[in-house]
């Protein structure tokens, strides 16, 4: 592959790594050069100091279509084991967003399809333009919607995820915010700002602070009320030793 066809843009500005999906023509498909070049930009978050939040858009009209279909169409050919091994690695990327320590931000136009939709309802923020669609449409194409099912159904409900999976949908933007796929809907023309906006202001939150809550919030699922609330507490505990809550409560005494 030649530095031309790496289908992930990379660039950090002040403290913001934004990963670009490049491949407009294809709608941003997910490629597996792509999903290798999106493990490799957030082990790059992961390591570099420099970055504080992680900003993921597409290029051009959609911001990911989903699987790639031609690379879909000849997985036929492959073993089950291979099969699954492209599948678990695709997996692997949504929970490396996870546990990533530093928020991610997806800046969503257009449309975000299957796994599409699953990277926008794997980051952490979620803010589209109003005329933007998401939806898991695979099982109108024969297929089933299995890597993005799991933290679909957290994300909205059994309810609605089975809807959604079932019928394979589309929802525009305001439908995806009530039924909790984004954060924030703002209009398309006020898209890019409204998201810089959002972004320097979580790059400019304390980093410990940001990693705790993420990795606290996340830790919760699955957990009894009990079971949270102690672990909250030993977070809590934790937080309250780093130099950077001492003087955030200092700087707010002094006023």
């Amino acid at each position: 592959m030649t530095v031309t066809d790496v289908p992930l843009r990379q660039s950090l500005d002040a403290g913001i790594l934004t990963l670009t999906l490049d491949r407009p023509d294809k709608r941003n498909a997910l490629s597996g050069a792509l999903v290798e070049s999106l493990h490799a930009g957030l082990e790059r978050a992961d390591l570099d100091a420099e970055v504080r939040v992680v900003v993921l858009r597409g290029a051009g009209r959609d911001f990911c279509a989903g699987a790639d279909l031609e690379e879909l169409l000849a997985s036929a050919e492959l073993t089950l084991a291979e099969n699954e091994a492209t599948a678990l690695r695709l997996g692997a990327l949504f929970t490396s967003m996870r546990r990533l320590p530093k928020p991610i931000l997806a800046v969503v136009q257009g449309r975000a399809l299957a796994g599409g939709a699953g990277l926008v309802t794997a980051a952490d923020l979620a803010v589209a333009g109003m005329g933007a669609q998401l939806g898991y449409p695979e099982i109108q194409r024969g297929f089933v919607p299995a890597m993005v099912m799991t933290l679909l159904r957290r994300a909205v409900g059994e309810k609605i995820a089975l809807d959604l999976v079932l019928t394979g949908r589309l929802l525009d933007a305001q439908h995806a915010q009530t039924a909790g796929l984004l954060a924030r809907v703002v209009s398309d023309d006020d898209l890019d700002q409204e998201s810089a906006t959002l972004a320097e202001a979580l790059a400019s939150t304390s980093p410990s602070a940001m990693a705790f809550t993420k990795q606290l919030f996340h830790e919760l699922d699955g957990r009894s009320l009990e079971e949270g609330l102690a672990l909250g507490a030993r977070v809590n505990a934790v937080a309250r030793r780093t130099p950077e809550f001492h003087d955030a409560i200092s700087r707010f005494l002094r006023r």
